[in-house]
């Protein structure tokens, strides 16, 4: 009697959701775009991730009418079909993957095309605390600061931070678990979806917190791209 044929090992893909306008970012076009270091951010995203064995191939999702990217790398895949909200953009980009032969077990890391200054050190500790986890994770920062409830203009409570987090990408999830999750959600308009552990977490499941970096900050606000800059020329 042959022997059972010996299923296929997970492969690790990294989803990019990069359709947004960065409205609070102050800049003239997608913040994205913006040169950061002598690079537009995105590029400098793409690197870390590239620079991880694991990552098998990388996906960048933007918006149908996005024309600038066109530089085609082997490890790179571009799909145009961002969607009005990061969640649908995911979403789409999930299906796009199935689309190319990812597999429902296969993991997949999501992560802010604007938080930059992630590094291959930090992708790595992700993949290597969630690969074994029955539902997967993200990095998160402990809440180092005092947190307030406001009404009109005026503190009304200080809230207790010492269970409270600030969620970071990468995100890492099976692809099948993730999608059935934002497939939910679809039907009502990926409301209250504010990141990928938010729809796992609305299907049931209690996602893992992985220690990230304060470094590894989303640009938002006009005075981070100066930010960005002095710790990308740091370690450059």
């Amino acid at each position: 009697m042959s022997a059972p044929p010996t299923p296929n090992p997970a492969r690790c893909h990294a989803l990019l959701p990069c359709a947004g306008t960065g409205s609070r970012a102050g800049s003239a076009g997608p913040k994205q775009y913006q040169t950061v270091a002598g690079l537009p951010m995105v590029l400098h995203t793409l690197a870390a991730f590239n620079a991880v064995p694991r990552i098998e191939q990388t996906l960048l999702v933007v918006a149908p009418e996005d024309r600038f990217l066109t530089v085609d790398y082997p490890e790179l895949l571009l799909e145009r079909c961002g969607g009005a909200t990061r969640a649908h953009s995911v979403f789409n980009g999930l299906g796009a993957l199935k689309a190319r032969g990812a597999a429902d077990d296969d993991w997949v890391l999501v992560h802010d095309a604007a938080r930059c200054l992630v590094t291959p050190a930090q992708i790595e500790a992700l993949i290597d605390a969630c690969w074994n986890d029955p539902v997967g994770g993200l990095l998160a920062l402990k809440l180092p600061d005092t947190l307030k409830t406001e009404r009109e203009g005026r503190v009304v409570a200080t809230v207790d931070r010492a269970d409270k987090w600030l969620a970071q990408t990468p995100q890492m999830f099976r692809l099948g678990l993730l999608l059935r999750a934002l497939e939910v959600q679809a039907g009502h308009g990926f409301s209250g979806v504010t990141d990928e552990a938010s729809a796992v977490e609305m299907a049931g499941h209690r996602p893992l917190l992985v220690p990230g970096s304060a470094q590894n900050f989303k640009v938002t606000y006009p005075e981070d791209f100066a930010l960005a800059e002095a710790v990308l020329s740091s370690r450059a």
